[in-house]
């Protein structure tokens, strides 16, 4: 596996270095004056998202659970230079709250640039326990409020020719033990917005959308659920934000941070399932995996 892995990276190097010179360059006033929401907002990679466009002075709604969180945040954001900010607490289990979200923030922005789809719930990173209410809520949390915020916001991208982002993960690219339903909400997000985009470009809607393939990021809550289980390096996430927005506004496609590590672990798998998924198991310490 050694002279593979060594070839990959390699070929990846040079697919990364072609893709560098050869895409458009990214420049932070693209983002200036536009409506941006983002969701999942109030800590990690989303907050980091919102500081990122306010510093790029872009009008931000932002939305998570915690309404003390969000109007810390809400305040940075003013205080970094955001053309405006508002925050909308809910959750987003409530399909009603999710429409009501793109709703309220095109009453507030008067119309949608870019929409950030950012929020996730999971259930620890731990063996399946056969839950099939903890499965439901994972899917309508991480699946369907995307599908229901997207429904919404449709209309207003295609006025705007804007763009959807997708914060999906390389657990909705490659399958891996300790994340089964988590894993299976984020293969649902591929599926349907990779589809969805074919029926955008067949439609002639100009409406971008990036699906984002994160690895392990260094948010607080990432760092916790795999603490004892998984020894990993994670990425830093205010660099994972800055990708993310790059991406969406260059209308990439897809993303992949960190890139050789995601990107690898994607060709793997392709390549070679059996010995990638070995490989992921490998890495665990089995010991400290809570039984179901």
């Amino acid at each position: 596996m050694g002279l593979l892995k060594n070839f990959l990276l390699s070929l990846m190097g040079l697919l990364l270095a072609y893709y560098f010179y050869s895409s458009p360059e990214f420049k932070p006033e693209m983002l200036k004056g536009k409506r941006v929401i983002i969701t999942g907002a109030s800590t990690g990679i989303g907050e980091q998202i919102a500081y990122h466009l306010a510093k790029m002075g872009a009008h931000v709604v932002i939305t998570a659970r915690t309404e003390e969180k969000l109007k810390k945040v809400v305040d940075k954001c003013l205080s970094l230079g955001a053309a405006s900010a508002h925050f909308i607490t809910g959750s987003m289990e409530d399909m009603a709250f999710a429409r009501q979200v793109v709703i309220r923030a095109e009453k507030l922005l008067q119309g949608l640039d870019m929409l950030i789809l950012n929020h996730i719930t999971t259930s620890g990173f731990t063996y399946f326990n056969n839950d099939l209410e903890n499965v439901l809520h994972i899917m309508k949390v991480n699946y369907l409020s995307y599908v229901a915020m997207t429904i919404k916001a449709t209309p207003l991208l295609k006025k705007s020719q804007g763009s959807i982002v997708v914060v999906s993960s390389l657990a909705g690219k490659v399958p891996g033990p300790l994340t089964v339903a988590y894993s299976a909400s984020k293969f649902a997000l591929d599926g349907f917005f990779s589809s969805l985009r074919q029926e955008f470009i067949m439609q002639k809607k100009n409406i971008s959308i990036t699906l984002c393939i994160l690895g392990l990021i260094d948010t607080e809550n990432a760092m916790k659920t795999i603490s004892g289980v998984l020894d990993s390096e994670p990425a830093p996430k205010e660099d994972c934000a800055l990708e993310i927005i790059k991406g969406g506004a260059l209308r990439q496609d897809e993303i992949y941070y960190s890139f050789l590590s995601t990107k690898f672990h994607t060709v793997m798998r392709a390549l070679t399932p059996n010995l990638i998924t070995e490989h992921f198991r490998k890495k665990l310490n089995v010991k400290n995996i809570k039984s179901p």
